[in-house]
């Protein structure tokens, strides 16, 4: 959760087909989600295209591998990121 932006305005698009709004949403999903060790496991991804949106904005679009005892998992995402205070951040994460 370090790499995403700490601010009611982060919106993250999961599976659910629900908008969560706000980094702590955000992070109380991901805690449900991802319980125990078992659950978050090692993940891996591969980029597939970066595109730049507008100056300091750049969409990521690709692919994560995640290898967990409970059952792997592997998908596509989108993800936006902005450069705030000199950091580059998620501000946006459509992750089905």
């Amino acid at each position: 959760m370090q790499g995403y932006w700490k601010s009611d305005s982060l919106k993250f698009y999961g599976s659910s087909g629900k908008i969560a709004y706000g980094w702590n949403k955000t992070f109380s999903n991901y805690k449900k989600n991802y319980p125990t060790p078992d659950h978050t496991g090692t993940l891996k991804f591969k980029v597939n295209d970066i595109t730049q949106i507008q100056d300091k904005s750049y969409y990521v679009m690709g692919e994560y591998h995640l290898t967990r005892n409970v059952g792997n998992a592997n998908g596509v995402f989108l993800i936006i990121f902005k450069k705030i205070d000199d950091e580059w951040k998620v501000v946006a994460d459509l992750t089905p």
